[in-house]
Parts: structure tokens; C-alpha cells; sequence
């Protein structure tokens, strides 16, 4: 059972390969959070998605936003498709301030960069636990 969680933890090469074509002025910071964020929990998997590294567990939850620059930000959504569950919006603890609403079902998390980054991923870790719990 350890080896498949360990197995499902590991970086997608295919993820790898577009990131890198990409070449993000926080490349590193994007490695870091992509091993964070596939830490949290086994059942996350990473794969290639709306033009980016994406997470999912049953359904994709969460995808990397490549278009700021200045720092690392996810986009936290329900899915390709608004669900039925999410349409009242989502309710989640963001006691760190990290959530920016764009929707009732999405929203945009801000994590900073370098040493930010860092500071950050406590909330970061209990804010991802907390919205695949939500799902």
C-alpha cells in the first residue's frame, strides 16, 4: 500500500516536459509546490489540463494558474462542469487569507513566492484537505 501511495506522490513526466517548454520565471517555486501539493493527500494525481499542471482525485480540483508570473497561484474549482453540490457555492476555512472568490464555486489561491511560499503551506496544506473533502 506504501508503494502506491509513493507511486501516485511522484511528478508527471508529461507535467514536467510542458512546464519546462513553458519556461515560468518561478519554475523552481512551481516544482516545490507540485511535490507539496501531491503530499497531502494519496489520492491526488497530477496531470496536464487546460494548458497546465492540474490536480485531481475523483474529479480535477485544482490547476496551477502559469499566467502570474510574480508568484505561484492555483485556481480552485469544482471541475470542467459546475456541480450540482457547488451551484449555492462552496463553503471553506481560509483562516490565512489565501482564497481571492472569482466565483461561488472557484477560487483563486495566492501563495506568493520563495520564502512566502514556505510560510504558507500549512494553510495551504489544510485549505487543499479541506476542499477535496468538500468534493
Amino acid at each position: 500500500m506504501a508503494k502506491l501511495a509513493a507511486a501516485k506522490s511522484s511528478l508527471d513526466a508529461a507535467v514536467d516536459a510542458r512546464l519546462l517548454a513553458v519556461a515560468h520565471p518561478l519554475h523552481k517555486d512551481l516544482q516545490k509546490i507540485r511535490k507539496v501539493m501531491l503530499g497531502i493527500d494519496p489520492t491526488i494525481s497530477e496531470g496536464f489540463k487546460w494548458n497546465s499542471a492540474s490536480y485531481r482525485t475523483s474529479d480535477f480540483f485544482a490547476t496551477l494558474n502559469l499566467r502570474c508570473t510574480d508568484q505561484v497561484q492555483f485556481v480552485f474549482h469544482t471541475g470542467a462542469k459546475v456541480k450540482a453540490s457547488a451551484k449555492s457555492g462552496v463553503a471553506i476555512a481560509d483562516p490565512a487569507g489565501l482564497c481571492t472568490w472569482l466565483a461561488k464555486d472557484r477560487c483563486l489561491v495566492s501563495l506568493g513566492a520563495g520564502k512566502q511560499i514556505t510560510a504558507k503551506l500549512p494553510a495551504f496544506r489544510a485549505l487543499v484537505r479541506g476542499w477535496i473533502l468538500m468534493l
